[in-house]
């Protein structure tokens, strides 16, 4: 009798999932630190390329586009995802939900689909402004193969925030590293994709997170055929996806201590 005293007591999973959602949503309004990320970054990288010879030396305007769509779901997901996560732990937040009815797994699943919708609105907003500041014309189906390239990358650099945050317990040991980490992905992918750093660190930068994405995005812009090299591209971005996942779910800890 007590259990069924306790079941229907329990509000239903879908009332718990869409308030969690709610919620993850105003917060995320409320910080706007991972939509000023997501959107005006990214914009001032591809308002910041129009003048000059920036375009021509990151190598035309499909992979400054790219290049500013990757930098939007880098900064966005390995920095404002994780830093929030391991403030919210910190802090006992993550606790506090957990004593709540809502399982756990639906608590997390609420954070990353608000972060990967807020990364697509994000992605679509600053494809617009590339196209309309390069003059470029995209039929419907390269949109929606930026959106999805969009989620892909959305999902490798949560997933790669969600590791760091398993295998490191200190919010200020996470807030350096990411930091660090980003900034490494960034000129790897970017410099190192350049061939500036020579044909080992060329061929390292392609199967690298950064350039990976920027390959793919790139070639969806210019609706290139498919490649062996997007093919490459594809399967390190779904390892990094599946292997960083697998490493944050294991071994997070709901609380810093």
């Amino acid at each position: 009798m007590t259990n069924i005293g306790v079941n229907t007591a329990r509000p239903p999973l879908g009332l718990a999932f869409r308030s969690l959602l709610r919620a993850d949503f105003l917060v995320l309004l409320n910080g706007k630190t991972s939509l000023f990320l997501s959107i005006l970054l990214p914009i001032v990288v591809l308002v910041a390329n129009t003048v000059g010879k920036g375009q021509s030396r990151l190598g035309g305007s499909s992979l400054v586009i790219g290049l500013a769509l990757t930098l939007g779901l880098l900064t966005s997901g390995l920095f404002g995802y994780t830093l929030a996560l391991a403030h919210d732990r910190d802090v006992g937040v993550l606790q506090r939900l957990r004593v709540t009815p809502a399982p756990t797994w639906m608590i997390m699943t609420s954070r990353v689909l608000v972060q990967v919708a807020t990364n697509l609105l994000a992605s679509v907003i600053v494809v617009i402004v590339g196209v309309i500041a390069y003059a470029l014309t995209l039929n419907p189906g390269q949109y929606l193969l930026v959106i999805a390239v969009a989620i892909l990358g959305a999902a490798v650099f949560l997933s790669i925030g969600q590791a760091v945050v398993g295998l490191v317990q200190s919010t200020s040991a996470i807030n350096a590293i990411t930091r660090v980490l980003m900034i490494l992905l960034l000129l790897l992918g970017l410099l190192g994709g350049t061939g500036i750093l020579g044909d080992t660190m060329k061929s390292i930068a392609a199967w690298s997170p950064v350039g990976a994405l920027m390959t793919l995005f790139a070639d969806t812009l210019n609706a290139s055929s498919w490649s062996g090299q997007d093919t490459n591209s594809l399967l390190a971005c779904i390892g990094y996806v599946a292997v960083c996942a697998t490493i944050g779910v294991r071994w997070f800890r709901w609380n810093s201590r």
